[in-house]
């Protein structure tokens, strides 16, 4: 695909952003579980945490193929900041863009794609991940209030975040119908973190477990009518999976250029290993991988851009840039040889960043699943 000016424009600002502040701390940050804050802020003034949404609600008004370049851009520099950004965008920005009320837009919209604020996304549950439609979190209405129960999961952001969007039943009878969507400040009474997870990678992102207990929030926080919020959780999955494929991109283009580099100076033999046909035969076959991974979003993205269905392309490139993108990953590791085992090298931390790429915003396998539901069409 080829890109246009804006796109180059977004592209090279946020390049130049990660190169001077953001790669140069990852490590920091992995190593001391550090949330990026002032990177962030930094990110969110050059647009990136509503890189889709129309300027009038605080947005870039770019498209998906801006959003894909701008998390790759990230990711290269970082995972776990690549993570809070991407699920900024989508799925919480894009579905209060496609769900929200006006009051919402302006009450909630505006502050989360101009970085005012950040967003969760609190979908999964401890016993509920793939299975999206088997929620336990309840919603009652008690007069001008909705009153939440429940615990949330994995949540990105659920600790440092401003407010979440979450998922819980209002009607236990009506199955996929009777569950709902709620903006929850993670002020308000009632919610609670309940524990941060310590993770193989991403130290930089803070994954949380949140209880809800008891936790009210206002009618007017409904997204929706009730009974939507099935439908609301999937509509940001399509731009969810674009924006993870781009980060495993990100990420793999990252530990393929340190390998790269390595290949050069590193001599073994007389020679850079680079010369040596078999470094050269592994190398090929990680840029090869990323460009096609690469290729498969931006069209995933354009279809989106242009209103068309897209559900089967961007699990196609979900799929494909996550699993390509561990690949690359350890191919990355196996040219610095010992060195990429140990953590005086980035290859090994971009190798456990990447990995969970394959399990959120719906694994590899539920990937498939959807492909194949495609093809049967």
């Amino acid at each position: 695909m080829l890109l246009t000016e804006d796109h180059r424009l977004i592209r090279d600002a946020v390049r130049d952003y990660v190169r001077d502040h953001v790669a140069p701390h990852a490590a920091h940050w992995d190593r001391h579980d550090t949330f990026p804050r002032e990177a962030l802020a930094g990110l969110a003034a050059l647009g990136c945490y509503g890189v889709a949404v129309p300027e009038r609600w605080g947005g870039a008004g770019l498209d998906y193929v801006s959003l894909a370049l701008v998390i790759e851009e990230i990711a290269a520099g970082d995972g776990g900041t690549s993570t809070i950004v991407s699920v900024n965008n989508c799925p919480v920005c894009s579905i209060l863009l496609a769900w929200g009320s006006e009051a919402q837009k302006a009450r909630w919209l505006t502050p989360l794609a101009s970085g005012a604020m950040l967003g969760a996304f609190c979908l999964t549950e401890p016993q509920v991940g793939s299975d999206a439609s088997a929620l336990r979190t309840t919603a009652r209405l008690d007069g001008d209030h909705w009153v939440l129960d429940g615990v949330k999961q994995f949540i990105t952001s659920g600790a440092n975040g401003d407010v979440a969007i979450v998922m819980a039943v209002t009607d236990r009878e009506a199955g996929k119908r009777g569950i709902s969507a709620f903006l929850v400040p993670t002020n308000s009474p009632g919610y609670r973190v309940a524990h941060i997870e310590k993770k193989l990678g991403q130290h930089s992102s803070d994954t949380a477990q949140i209880a809800l207990e008891g936790c009210r929030v206002p009618a007017e926080n409904l997204i929706g009518e009730p009974g939507q919020g099935y439908r609301i959780a999937l509509s940001g999955l399509e731009g969810g999976r674009i924006g993870i494929a781009s980060q495993s991109v990100g990420m793999a283009r990252a530990a393929f250029e340190a390998a790269l580099r390595y290949a050069h100076e590193r001599e073994a033999f007389g020679s850079a290993i680079f010369n040596h046909q078999a470094v050269q035969f592994r190398l090929a076959d990680m840029a090869t991988g990323l460009e096609a991974a690469r290729q498969l979003i931006l069209h995933a993205a354009a279809l989106k851009d242009a209103g068309k269905p897209c559900l089967k392309e961007a699990a196609m490139a979900k799929l494909f840039a996550s699993e390509t993108a561990e690949k690359i990953c350890s191919d990355a590791i196996q040219i610095h040889g010992g060195y990429g085992y140990v953590n005086d090298f980035p290859v090994e931390r971009i190798y456990r960043d990447v990995r969970v790429c394959q399990i959120y915003e719906g694994t590899s396998d539920i990937q498939r699943i959807l492909i194949g539901r495609a093809l049967a069409e």
